[in-house]
């Protein structure tokens, strides 16, 4: 087997993108989106007919040319969402506008407005992870969600202190960034290439994974953000891995031998402290922590420059 099919045997693996020929290649169980990734996807010509009926629909739904463009945006990524629900066994993951990120009452309307568009196109909420961004604020939105069926994928995630109070939130899933935290080491501390048991976000993930497993959560981990396939092999075990078609493409052309790393019988028997953090040690942990501090600005910065570079397409191309 290659290294994509050894990996499969110990996490479920997910496709990282908005491309329904790299989906259909490596035969993923879910798929994440994104605004980055649906700006890049609908600028093509192959996918220009989502953005266009996201469109049709907004203009046919109000006169006022304001008030289309929000209802465009959700449509456009709800239109990626049920392509990718045709060919994926599993869930997709549709992401909150990132300016939301520190509105929790604003947070639940639009989420709840895209499980309805999902809903009334056909597909169940159990198909759906609404992806927040793990601000304070993001997961007391999720809290509420979860009560009402609307599962969560917390995403921008670089700290324990943000996975255990997801976990304390029930939220679904959690979406830990290793890249992103290599990438601020490397910059930050001047931290050269690494071996992939010692890369921080590795390290992070791993320590995620083996409290959840300690203390009996239930919140799936998912590993994202890869800058290259060690990071990814040194995490076989961790419960799903969100991959690029660029690294899936990688390990599939590999015959690396990929054993089981994160093991949650292993992680039951460490003798490891329960933290049960309310919003004052939320915050203070998150202050003390300079990079999970600032790769979630950093994040919900660019995830808005996407989302405004898709607003702007789709103003210029479909709305005007």
């Amino acid at each position: 087997m290659n290294a994509l099919e050894q990996l499969k045997q110990f996490t479920r693996v997910v496709a990282d993108t908005g491309d329904f020929k790299s989906i259909e290649s490596y035969r993923p169980v879910d798929a994440t989106t994104n605004p980055s990734l649906i700006y890049a996807a609908a600028r093509e010509d192959k996918y220009r007919h989502l953005a266009a009926m996201a469109a049709a629909d907004a203009k046919s739904l109000t006169g006022d040319p304001a008030l289309r463009l929000p209802l465009c945006l959700d449509r456009v990524a709800v239109n990626f969402g049920l392509e990718i629900l045709k060919i994926v066994p599993g869930r997709v993951s549709t992401e909150v506008d990132a300016r939301l990120s520190f509105d929790t009452v604003g947070t639940i309307a639009k989420a709840r407005e895209l499980i309805r568009l999902y809903e009334q196109a056909g597909v169940g909420r159990e198909r759906i992870l609404i992806k927040i961004a793990a601000t304070w604020e993001g997961i007391r939105a999720a809290e509420v969600l979860e009560k009402e069926g609307i599962h969560c994928n917390l995403t921008l995630l670089f700290s324990k202190i943000q996975a255990i109070a997801c976990a304390e939130a029930g939220v679904k899933l959690i979406s830990p960034f290793v890249g992103r935290i290599l990438d601020w080491y490397k910059k930050e501390k001047g931290f050269a290439s690494l071996v992939p048991e010692e890369d921080p976000g590795v390290v992070s993930v791993t320590e995620i994974f083996n409290y959840y497993k300690k203390f009996g959560y239930t919140t799936e981990v998912m590993g994202a953000s890869f800058r290259n396939k060690g990071e990814i092999i040194a995490l076989a075990g961790c419960d799903l891995l969100t991959i690029a078609p660029a690294l899936l493409s990688e390990l599939e052309s590999s015959q690396e031998t990929v054993s089981l790393r994160l093991d949650a019988g292993r992680a039951a028997e460490m003798p490891l402290e329960k933290i049960s953090p309310d919003e004052n040690a939320f915050r203070w942990l998150m202050n003390e922590d300079a990079m999970a501090t600032e790769k979630l600005a950093e994040g919900i910065r660019k995830f808005t420059q996407d989302l405004i570079k898709l607003e702007d397409f789709l103003k210029k191309e479909f709305l005007s």
